[in-house]
């Protein structure tokens, strides 16, 4: 079967949905509201959706890898931003490598991990 996707977007849940879409607007994703319990938030061409839904084992099982093009720089910027400090539950990881190449991980106030890294295979 051949493929003609123009994008991919998953849905994520929240805990809180007012925190989740602040956290995201500060990490610099731009948000558009579809409407009191949807966004799509954005960052180029990629995109998802956060839902104000919160079910705990989805949430605690839930994963997203963005990758970039260089994770050191990416890593110093998240950094910067001081996020655990300013969101209960936010954890940054520093840059592990493994086979395939390195990445850094942050999980977001409701406990999404996001990878964030870059290929080296």
């Amino acid at each position: 079967m051949e493929h003609r996707a123009a994008s991919m977007r998953p849905f994520i849940g929240a805990k809180d949905f007012e925190v989740s879409r602040n956290f995201y607007r500060d990490l610099g994703f731009t948000e558009t509201v579809l409407s009191t319990e949807l966004s799509v938030f954005k960052t180029g061409q990629l995109a998802f959706y956060l839902q104000n839904a919160y079910v705990k084992d989805w949430i605690d099982n839930t994963m997203i890898f963005l990758e970039v093009d260089n994770v050191d720089q990416f890593y110093q910027d998240l950094s910067a931003l001081n996020l655990p400090e300013k969101y209960d539950g936010v954890k940054l990881t520093p840059i592990l490598t493994d086979y395939w190449g390195r990445e850094c991980f942050l999980h977001d106030p409701s406990g999404i991990l996001w990878h964030f890294g870059e290929f080296s295979i």
